[in-house]
Formats: structure tokens, sequence, C-alpha cells
């Protein structure tokens, strides 16, 4: 079982990984690409993470943009796990062009 962060450890996690911001119990990030295409292969290369970690988010997709909330419903927050898919994303959108 997972523990869930409370507010000021949320705040002190979001410093890294850049661009993810407190939403209600979730972190959330949106990343913008340069076609869709690329958005769609982003999309599948999460799935894929969110799969090997059975940590599954909320996607959004919208042509190039893709909205990422990350929360663990079993603890009903935010964990260390939320985090570590958060940095997980950041690596993969890096790649994505």
């Amino acid at each position: 079982m997972v523990t869930r962060l409370t507010l000021p450890q949320i705040e002190r996690a979001l410093v890294t990984p850049e661009g993810w911001e407190r939403q209600d119990a979730s972190i959330t990030r949106q990343f913008e690409f340069a076609t869709f295409a690329v958005a769609i292969e982003f999309v599948r290369a999460v799935s894929e993470v969110a799969e090997a970690m059975d940590h599954h988010p909320d996607i959004d997709s919208r042509y190039q943009r893709v909205r990422i909330a990350l929360s663990t419903h079993s603890a009903a927050g935010v964990t260390d796990l939320d985090f570590a898919l958060a940095g997980r994303y950041e690596e993969i959108a890096r790649g994505s062009g």
C-alpha cells in the first residue's frame, strides 16, 4: 500500500519535474507536440509505461496537445508513484520532439 502525500510534500515535489501542477487530488501537465502523429505516439508510449507500472493516468488527447492527470486511487490522492510516473513521462516527451 502506498501512502498519500501531504499538500506540503506535493508542493515540494512539484519543483521537479517541471511543468506539473496540483489540481484537486491529482498532479497534471499538458504536453504539446509538433504534430498529431507525434502526440499519438506519445500517448502510445505513455500507455506502455502505465501498463508496466500497473498505474494508469487519465489521458486527454486533443490534436497536438495531451493532458495527463496522475493520482493513486487506492490512496485517494497523490503518492510517490505518481511522481515516478511523471518523471518517466517527461523522459518520453523529451524523446518525442
